[in-house]
């Protein structure tokens, strides 16, 4: 029995067509059924995110057949009329079991790395498998995908580092602070990059934000959202004795922070370190606090260089993640188990939630 995959991502279309192709959660097991029904496909499962729209079969049809059928299946549920030649990619096995590998693992993601589209992937097969849409053949693969996803984050350095501005602020926050359990932190500037990396340090356990803003409204509506308080834009530094970390990204045409402004701030914290963010371009921070005592500055250039080099470390990876997947997905479709994977036969979840 063949395994097969039709679909399209964000390497292949842009937004405005996945978003068209998208299926909803509550509408996959009626789709998964009339799938089955059409005599296309005796398993399936349909992965449906803000990325990608795919849908997996173990069919007893032969690919010349399977793959135009699925195709066209694809296409007429999801109404659209008009011909997609690149946007849509078809594979048969081993490309197909490579591939949902590839996804399992995050090598396919637009973060690369990424382990949220892992727990999307089996949400979709645990869907499939809820309402007997899937069987041996796909009960395997799919286990063998969460297994291998297991073994790369394990074996290789492929989620090594932060590679966006906001998670490479919290790493450098922790580093700093060692733990953010009771830190203050202050964003001077309502401007989306500021709330992400709010949002970021907040999930890590940061105490608790205030907001500052020229327009208060903002700052209050941006304290709501983070659960924090607002305050006033000429107030900002009266609140500093309580605040470790500020982020800042204002579209002040001058410095809204220099040492002269810092150094009673810092006198009045008793010298506890700091870490400020620079998020604004021009620059809202003035470079010359970085020579304080206890001040970390970092600009959004420092962030981004940061984040690049954790970037290319994982790049670097590749080829050792894709070597595993070769080698796993050969010996699935050869009947065989590597050493030290456990045996495929329950059909459950399995790896880390």
């Amino acid at each position: 029995m063949g395994i097969y995959v039709i679909g399209l991502s964000h390497h292949t279309a842009p937004v405005a067509i996945r978003e068209r192709m998208a299926i909803g959660e509550s509408a996959i097991p009626e789709t998964l059924a009339r799938l089955r029904a059409s005599g296309l496909a005796d398993e399936a499962v349909i992965l449906s995110t803000c990325n990608r729209v795919e849908l997996y079969a173990a069919s007893s049809l032969g690919p010349g057949e399977a793959l135009p059928g699925l195709r066209r299946f694809l296409l007429q549920d999801r109404g659209i009329a008009e011909p997609l030649t690149d946007e849509v990619y078809a594979w048969a096995d081993p490309r197909s079991v490579e591939h949902l590998f590839r996804v399992a693992c995050g090598l396919d993601s637009m973060v690369l790395g990424e382990t949220e589209i892992l727990g999307q992937l089996k949400k979709a097969y645990e869907i499939a498998l809820e309402r007997q849409h899937t069987g041996g053949r796909l009960n395997k693969t799919f286990q063998r995908a969460f297994n291998v996803a297991k073994q790369i984050r394990t074996e290789t350095q492929i989620q090594r580092g932060s590679i966006s501005v906001a998670s490479v602020a919290v790493e450098l926050a922790e580093k700093i602070f060692e733990s953010l359990g009771n830190r203050q932190v202050m964003v001077i500037g309502a401007g989306d990059t500021s709330e992400k990396v709010a949002r970021a340090l907040l999930s890590r356990g940061a105490h608790s934000v205030l907001v500052s803003n020229r327009s208060f409204d903002r700052a209050e509506a941006l304290a709501r959202e983070l659960g924090g308080q607002a305050i006033h834009f000429d107030a900002w530094a009266g609140a500093f004795d309580r605040i470790d970390i500020v982020i800042s990204s204002t579209s002040a045409p001058h410095h809204v922070i220099d040492p002269a402004k810092l150094h009673p701030l810092m006198k009045a914290r008793d010298q506890r370190p700091l870490l400020l963010i620079d998020i604004a371009v021009p620059r809202d921070i003035d470079p010359a606090v970085n020579f304080m005592d206890n001040v970390y500055l970092y600009n959004v250039d420092d962030l981004q260089s940061i984040a690049d080099g954790y970037l290319q470390q994982r790049r670097e990876e590749i080829e050792a993640c894709m070597a595993i997947i070769r080698d796993r997905a050969r010996a699935l479709l050869e009947g065989r188990r590597p050493p030290g994977f456990p045996p495929s036969t329950q059909p459950v979840l399995s790896g880390e939630p």
